[in-house]
């Protein structure tokens, strides 16, 4: 059976904030932690949920309520102890669990992307002279000045009026590199533009940045 994550109460996961925050420092012992009404209102919940966390913390042995005298901060090391017994190793484990579901599908878009531009590729050779819209590829050869440089840095689109899509570097190819991405010696990108792309493309990196 697959772990399920199961989302803590309201209540409690205020209770785990104030006995965080009487561990950091917020508060010491002695202080007096804020009516009911005004952790209400910072919490954004209702009175009830305050007077439930507050119970939780009273019965941990946290904060001394007093009727007449408010709340009181007791004792930090009982936060310690609070804080230990409601960590939920399960949720971790479930949110770990998420976060590489989630990385094996970005792998699979990918691959489906890579897919798609060799199809792409492979269309535009065998079409060249009928499609509007070719993808090229060119390689950054020792020397060029473009090599160190972003994307954006470079103004390639600016100069080019194309659009890189894919770059491959020893074996990878990195999708959708985005404007951030540096250019390296024996890169190898793919762009994709009109057909006058081709030769902005080669006028830009052979001309004007050697």
């Amino acid at each position: 059976m697959s772990e399920e994550y199961v989302t803590k109460p309201v209540y409690q996961k205020i209770a785990i904030d104030i006995a965080n925050r009487i561990v950091g420092g917020d508060f010491s012992i002695g202080d007096k932690l804020y009516g009911r009404s005004s952790l209400a209102s910072h919490y954004n919940v209702s009175p009830e949920t305050i007077r439930r966390a507050i119970i939780l913390l009273n019965e941990m042995d946290i904060v001394e309520v007093t009727k007449g005298s408010g709340i009181t901060v007791k004792s930090v090391d009982n936060c310690l102890r609070f804080i230990d017994k409601f960590k939920d190793i399960g949720s971790v484990n479930s949110l770990r669990k998420e976060v590489l579901d989630l990385l094996e599908e970005k792998n699979v878009l990918e691959r489906k992307i890579e897919g798609v531009i060799k199809e792409l590729m492979d269309y535009s050779n065998r079409f060249a002279s009928t499609n509007p819209f070719v993808p090229f590829e060119f390689e950054i050869d020792k020397g060029l000045n473009i090599i160190g440089k972003t994307i954006s840095e470079s103004k390639f689109w600016q100069n080019t009026s194309a659009t890189i899509i894919g770059i491959r570097r020893e074996g990878n190819l990195i999708l959708s590199p985005g404007p951030h991405a540096i250019f390296e010696e024996g890169d190898v990108f793919i762009a994709i533009g009109d057909e006058d792309s081709y030769y902005r493309i080669k006028k830009f990196l052979y001309e004007e940045n050697k």
